[in-house]
């Protein structure tokens, strides 16, 4: 048997099991998909979104792409924030990395994959405004992980940043942007502290976030 003959297998015995507990699930989820939040992760194959929060597919709008990375000349990214803010108008946007995560490593390591260098360049961006405080940190797991959460950080400043997310709050649409960080060890998810609601928010939520987050020990995860 093909191993990919074993996938449309798989794919058959989980709908069976949905249409089981809920027959009526596939009908309502094809007329309409009504999520609250979006997700903003990593493509790494060992963070499967909807499964983590414990949500149903139609319940989490997702983007995924190498160190979730938010850049303002992303249109890819971009158009995916503004489907889920303008269209169906999400209340949550969720950046969401994981410790681990090997472009976070291969950034930190100034290490040569190929095309990805380009993309990771952004996250090395993140490794040079905070460069002393990462040289502080004496093991490489740690400083990699310490890494990952100010990667999240800085991309949740994008994600309020971006005209999209701007527009909405001018426009009184009720929205939140969140910093999370995921253990691939543990299967937990950690709040890194940083929620901002108001474009007045930004300033100083950001910069506290930041605070709190070089002030606290590193630890293995």
């Amino acid at each position: 048997m093909s191993k990919l003959h074993q996938l449309f297998e798989n794919n058959q015995a989980w709908a069976a099991q949905i249409q089981e507990r809920d027959p009526g699930f596939f009908m309502k989820l094809s007329r309409q998909q009504s999520p609250e939040y979006l997700w903003i992760g990593c493509s790494d194959s060992r963070v499967p979104a909807n499964e983590i929060v414990g949500l149903l597919p139609g319940e989490l709008f997702v983007h995924r792409n190498v160190a979730n990375v938010v850049v303002h000349t992303d249109l890819n990214c971009l158009s995916v924030l503004q489907f889920a803010v303008d269209v169906l108008k999400v209340k949550h946007v969720i950046v969401c990395g994981h410790y681990g995560c090997g472009g976070i490593r291969a950034a930190l390591r100034k290490e040569r994959l190929g095309l990805v260098d380009n993309w990771l360049r952004h996250v090395q961006d993140v490794y040079s405004r905070h460069e002393s405080s990462l040289a502080a940190i004496a093991e490489e797991h740690d400083r990699c992980n310490k890494l990952c959460e100010l990667n999240v950080i800085e991309q949740v400043l994008n994600v309020c940043q971006t005209s999209i997310v701007q527009d909405a709050w001018t426009r009184g649409h009720e929205l939140s942007v969140h910093g999370w960080v995921y253990g691939l060890r543990d299967g937990r998810l950690r709040d890194l502290s940083i929620t901002m609601s108001r474009p007045d928010q930004i300033p100083n939520d950001y910069q506290a976030a930041l605070t709190k987050l070089l002030m606290a020990e590193s630890v293995s995860k």
